[in-house]
């Protein structure tokens, strides 16, 4: 029996939606910005090392793609399917093929711990790279605004993230055998016996009952307003005014629109103001180089058909949430309160 040709026609349409996950475009769309597009590492961790892969499981990529590292850079991808993450992960898989039969082999047991002693053994061999409590390196992961005398940031140790993902299996083996191309040595090789690293192991896992909790602002609305009880003009003036008297400085102001259309047409009811601190700008770009997304400062001034003018600013803790950087938060809220601060000066 001969298909219809309308029904041909509808088959043939819906055979993408059908289709396997492409992992290397998925990759190369979420991944690739921070990991590099062959894993090879940026702002991210290194992904593409024979060591890693060996090690790392599929259900450990599994929740760390899904849950990702609250506060530390790596967001947590939701919105991707099950299938849309192996698909990523069997893209992984590809880089070397020989070890992604056998992640964590030869397998490893973890026997019992002494938490204390591991918490020891901890300070004297993990906490110059890890951080004194398993808070990992300075920046969240985000390197490329400030020195550093490492080649890839350590990782978060006490994240919730991490802690979720991961197995104790893992963490001994990563001990033991360390890893190839980053500055994690093999503790095993370096004298440390298998008890000790045991003890290491538990003292970790141990971090469950004290990490660090990640909490942005998750009421916080995209943007800050405000109603003005003055015109246009003298709003603007207000704004100027009050930025600089909280030691900022004025860049320029314009029409919101200038440069979009032509000078005819360019909306004369609508006006931006730039302004910046360079000592704020500078400490927040060596936090986060994505700070710059709402650098300089910059507050917009409306007034409607009925006279009403308001003035309306990105909410820096919106962008926090958006960033995934706990490092960054203090910033963040300082710039609200600045522009809370400058608006409420400029409007009542």
């Amino acid at each position: 029996m001969k298909i219809p040709i309308l029904t041909s026609l509808i088959l043939l349409w819906c055979l993408p939606l059908w289709a396997a996950p492409n992992g290397g475009q998925l990759y190369q769309r979420h991944c690739a910005a921070c990991h590099g597009l062959s894993g090879q590492g940026g702002v991210g961790i290194p992904l593409a090392l024979p060591d890693f892969l060996a090690h790392a499981s599929d259900r450990y990529l599994q929740a760390t793609i899904r849950e990702g590292r609250p506060g530390r850079v790596m967001p947590a991808f939701q919105a991707l399917s099950d299938a849309q993450i192996d698909a990523i992960i069997q893209h992984m898989r590809q880089w070397h093929p020989g070890d992604a039969a056998k992640p964590g082999s030869p397998r490893v047991t973890v026997g019992p711990g002494d938490v204390k002693r591991g918490k020891a053994l901890y300070g004297e061999h993990c906490a110059l790279c890890h951080g004194t409590n398993g808070e990992g390196g300075k920046g969240t992961g985000v390197t490329f605004s400030r020195p550093r005398n490492l080649p890839i940031m350590p990782p978060a140790l006490n994240n919730t993230g991490f802690l979720a993902a991961v197995s104790n299996e893992m963490i001994k083996r990563t001990l033991m055998d360390g890893r190839e191309g980053t500055p994690m040595i093999s503790y095993f090789k370096a004298g440390l016996s298998e008890q000790d690293i045991d003890d290491i192991v538990h003292y970790i896992r141990s971090m469950e009952q004290d990490t660090i909790h990640w909490s942005p602002d998750r009421e916080a609305e995209p943007t800050i307003v405000m109603d003005s009880d003055y015109d246009l003009a003298t709003t603007v003036e207000n704004i100027q005014r009050a930025a600089v008297g909280v030691n900022f400085r004025i860049i320029r102001v314009q029409h919101l629109e200038d440069g979009l259309f032509s000078e005819d047409q360019v909306n004369s009811k609508q006006v931006i103001i730039y302004f910046c601190n360079f000592n704020f700008i500078n400490q927040a770009l060596s936090i986060d180089p994505r700070a710059g997304l709402y650098m300089p400062c910059r507050i917009t001034v409306n007034e409607d058909e009925q006279g009403q003018v308001t003035v309306m600013a990105l909410n820096p803790k919106f962008m926090s949430r958006i960033f995934n950087n706990s490092e960054l938060d203090e910033s963040c809220d300082q710039m609200y309160e600045m522009y809370v601060s400058i608006m409420e000066e400029a409007t009542l």
